[in-house]
């Protein structure tokens, strides 16, 4: 047998059976996955020639440029007459599935070089964006041009001017290195751009989702704005609830921004906030049926989502905050930098909570002691939204609910805070 395999192979080099035979499985499943979608939309060209062209770009790959040349050849003279096809039958090019098809004959050339993991994650991508062309267009056409702009300022931000940003500090005190701190800048207006997105696509659902979703971009702003809508509208009971969710979600904001930059800080911050939550949960969850009730209509307009004059003013604060932090660790100790911290979060709790993390980055101050700004600089954030409610509600017995439950939640992470400091003592 042995004898009769070498005769047939000649002076050829055999490709490894097992090998070849894994290879083949994946550029066949990978080909299926995409044609499989195509057959579901009705294309001409469907599963069998999209399973086929993965295939040939296996084969081709296998025995070498020349032929892959060729074959890549082939792939785009079965395009062109595709998409002249198209142009005679129903006038419109067929762009996707023309670009679908040389994708997958490319998807093939990888598997033959050993790659899994890329052809892989592609197919699946592009079957994706095939299927969801519904959602896309409707996503597409209701973008607002202020959206648009925001993405590409957003692109800008991070790829383009933070690699001309100096590596290094730029003073002779070692308070400001650009580049480091415009990283945070950046991950912040991508945080603040993705918590848009949610708020755009679910803030409609209901008053208490969108309390959440605008609590993650601008708690502040977000009370404000609900707390007259609620007023103008006569839901003057739901007032204390929807104001404490805004906060809920500022705290959960400040701490996923201080365990991407500072994750050791999360063990001191997390019990405090999570303490907060569950009293602010107690009020919103007694009157979860008024909400239920409510017309779910009520949107809220925090502006664009990433603009030149947000990005300005964040990124100025937080280098201030940063600086005044620094110095008052320097001058005064945790003390100072803690009574910084307090002072920030009246103006910005998300731009006192990058400072601080990115400060225990640097060791500039401990992990604890970040996690101890955090919980003291969204304390500061939920108090400065009681006046700014006040005035745009008048209403007293809401304010004095929201007073008290206000004071429970910093009693509570208060007394946190001290249990904390008292175990770690005395450890």
């Amino acid at each position: 047998m042995q004898d009769w395999l070498k005769t047939f192979h000649g002076a050829n080099q055999p490709f490894p059976a097992l090998e070849v035979a894994v290879k083949i499985a994946v550029a066949l499943a990978l080909g299926l996955l995409v044609g499989l979608e195509r057959e579901w939309s009705n294309k001409d060209i469907g599963v069998r020639t999209f399973a086929m062209a993965a295939l040939l770009g296996l084969l081709s790959s296998l025995l070498g440029s020349p032929l892959l040349i060729f074959s890549g050849t082939a792939i785009l003279i079965v395009i062109v007459f595709a998409n002249l096809r198209g142009l005679q039958t129903a006038r419109k090019l067929e762009a996707t599935t023309s670009t679908a098809l040389a994708i997958v004959f490319l998807l093939g050339v990888l598997v033959s070089q050993g790659h899994l993991f890329t052809p892989v994650a592609c197919a699946i991508i592009v079957a994706m964006l095939l299927a969801l062309k519904p959602q896309l267009r409707a996503f597409a056409g209701g973008l607002t041009q202020q959206e648009v702009r925001s993405a590409l300022l957003l692109g800008l931000l991070g790829f383009v001017v933070w690699p001309l940003l100096p590596d290094r500090f730029v003073d002779p005190w070692q308070l400001i290195q650009p580049r480091e701190d415009w990283i945070t800048v950046v991950v912040i207006a991508g945080l603040g751009f993705l918590n848009y997105v949610l708020l755009r696509i679910y803030g409609s659902k209901g008053i208490y989702l969108t309390a959440v979703l605008g609590g993650l971009v601008n708690s502040t702003a977000t009370a404000a704005e609900l707390a007259l809508t609620l007023s103008r509208s006569g839901l003057f009971a739901l007032t204390v609830p929807v104001i404490l969710l805004t906060s809920v979600s500022m705290f959960f904001r400040n701490l996923v921004i201080l365990a991407i930059f500072a994750p050791g800080a999360v063990r001191t911050a997390a019990l405090p906030l999570v303490a907060m939550t569950l009293v602010a949960a107690y009020r919103v969850y007694r009157d979860r049926q008024r909400a239920a009730d409510v017309d779910k209509g009520v949107t809220i307009d925090l502006g664009s989502p990433v603009s030149m004059k947000k990005v300005a003013s964040f990124a100025l604060l937080f280098l201030l905050l940063q600086v005044l932090a620094t110095l008052g660790q320097r001058w005064i100790g945790n003390a100072g930098f803690q009574i910084v911290s307090v002072l920030g979060g009246l103006f910005s709790s998300a731009s006192t909570t990058a400072a601080a993390a990115n400060m225990a980055l640097h060791g500039h101050v401990s992990q604890t002691q970040a996690g101890v700004a955090v919980v003291l600089t969204s304390i500061a954030s939920a108090l400065i939204s009681l006046p700014l409610v006040h005035r745009q509600t008048k209403l007293r017995p809401q304010m004095r609910e929201l007073v008290l439950s206000s004071v429970l939640q910093i009693v509570s992470a208060l007394a946190i805070l001290f249990l904390q400091g008292r175990v770690v003592s005395l450890l």
